[in-house]
C-alpha cells in the first residue's frame, strides 16, 4: 500500500481488485491499489473492487451452457488474453459497475509488434449520461468519459517496463496539449494550469518491470461537482486535473484509436445506445 501527502491535508485511498471465475483452472488473482487523493476537504475515499459479476438476459439450457470463463471474459482474439466483462468496484462513496464496450491489442511500428490488449470500461448507468440518436458514436464516447466512471484496463502481451508506459502517456498527452491550444479548445491560462498535474504523471511511473500478463488498471472516477476530476493508477496514485484526466482517457479513440480493433469495438457497442 503506498501513500501520498499534499501540503493541504492527507488521505489514504485503498483499493483492492480481485478477479475470480468459475472454473478451478482460473486462479483468483488480488490487485491492491494504494493511493492518497485529496478530493475534498473532509472526504477521502477508499476502493475495494470485490468481483467480476455477470448477468445473463435469458435462461439457458444447462446441455448448451458456455464455460464459466466464456460467460465472465471477453477474449482479445490478437493476443488471446481475457478481460472480464464487467467490474464492480464498491467504496464508501459508492461507485457502479463498469461495463466492457471493447477489447483491441496495441501494435507498434511497421512490424506490427504486439505490445498490450486493452479494454475499455463505463458505468452506462449514471442518470447524468445523456445519448441522442442523433449524436455520432465519437460524440457518445466522449459524452462517456465526460460524464461517467471510466477505466481502461492494460494488460501487456511481453515484459515491458512501467517507464515505457509512462513515456507513451506522456507523449500522449502532449501532443493533445499541442492540438487544443491550436484549435482553441484550450486557453493559455489552462495550459499553465496543466502543467504541474503533467509533471506529477511522470514521478508516478517507477523504473521497474511491468511483467507480462500484469494488468495496470487506470480508473477515471465520476465528476464532483466543485472538484477537479481524477485519475488513478493502481498502486502509483492519482492526478487530479479535469483537462489531464479527460483527456488521457480520450486519446485512446482519437482517430483510428491508439487500438483500432478497440475503437472499432467500441463505436459498435455504443452506436445503439440511448439514453
Amino acid at each position: 500500500m503506498f501513500f501520498f501527502k499534499y501540503s493541504r491535508t492527507s488521505f489514504a485511498l485503498a483499493r483492492r481488485y480481485v478477479h475470480t471465475a468459475s472454473s478451478s483452472r482460473l486462479p483468483a488473482k488480488r490487485l491492491f491499489w494504494g493511493a492518497g487523493a485529496a478530493l475534498a476537504a473532509s472526504t477521502s475515499f477508499a476502493l475495494i473492487l470485490q468481483r467480476n459479476t455477470i448477468r445473463l438476459d435469458a435462461d439457458i439450457a444447462p446441455s448448451i451452457e458456455p464455460a464459466a470463463e466464456e460467460q465472465e471474459y471477453i477474449i482479445d482474439p490478437a493476443s488471446g488474453i481475457k478481460l472480464p466483462k464487467t467490474i464492480k468496484i464498491a467504496s464508501k462513496t459508492p461507485l457502479p459497475t463498469l461495463t466492457c464496450l471493447g477489447v483491441g491489442i496495441r501494435t507498434v511500428s511497421i512490424l506490427r509488434i504486439q505490445v498490450y490488449s486493452v479494454g475499455f470500461y463505463a458505468d452506462l448507468n449514471n442518470p447524468d449520461l445523456k445519448l441522442e440518436p442523433t449524436m455520432t458514436p465519437d460524440e457518445k464516447i466522449r459524452e462517456i468519459v465526460n460524464t461517467c466512471a471510466c477505466q481502461v484496463r492494460i494488460v501487456p502481451t511481453r515484459n515491458t517496463s512501467y517507464t515505457h508506459l509512462r513515456d507513451a502517456f506522456i507523449r500522449a498527452i502532449g501532443a493533445r496539449l499541442i492540438e487544443s491550444r491550436k484549435n482553441g479548445t484550450l486557453t493559455e491560462e489552462q495550459a499553465v494550469e496543466v502543467a504541474a498535474p503533467i509533471r506529477k504523471l511522470k514521478t508516478l511511473f517507477p523504473n521497474t518491470p511491468l511483467v507480462k500478463h500484469s494488468p495496470l488498471d487506470v480508473l477515471l472516477l465520476p465528476p464532483v461537482p466543485g472538484k477537479p476530476r481524477v485519475l488513478a493508477f493502481r498502486d502509483l496514485g492519482v492526478i487530479e486535473n479535469d483537462w489531464v484526466a479527460t483527456e488521457l482517457m480520450l486519446h485512446y479513440f482519437e482517430g483510428d484509436g491508439l487500438s483500432p480493433p478497440l475503437k472499432k469495438m467500441v463505436v459498435e457497442s455504443v452506436k445503439s445506445l440511448q439514453t
